[in-house]
């Protein structure tokens, strides 16, 4: 029996969309640390920050919470009890 969890492609591709803008704003917080002053670059962080707001609120109404500790709502009943969670596809 495998351990793997069965979801629909559209799961995984909005995941893949996560992942990568989560990149772009990593890759951009590392970069703005070091050149504050870039206006182009601060840009460029905060439309990506709301392109994942967007992402993250589309999987979340389809799929439920990404995040736990009050960074995601639930519907009632609480949605950490169903599967899969993120993390294990």
């Amino acid at each position: 029996m495998s351990d793997r969890i069965e979801v629909d492609e559209q799961y995984y591709r909005m995941l893949e969309q996560l992942q990568a803008v989560d990149f772009v704003l990593c890759e951009l917080n590392l970069y703005l640390d070091t050149h504050p002053d870039d206006a182009g670059a601060v840009q460029q962080y905060n439309q990506n920050v709301q392109e994942r707001w967007r992402l993250a609120h589309e999987f979340e109404c389809q799929y439920g919470p990404l995040m736990n500790l009050g960074h995601s709502y639930s519907a009632c009943p609480w949605q950490w009890v169903d599967l899969p969670w993120p993390w294990q596809v």
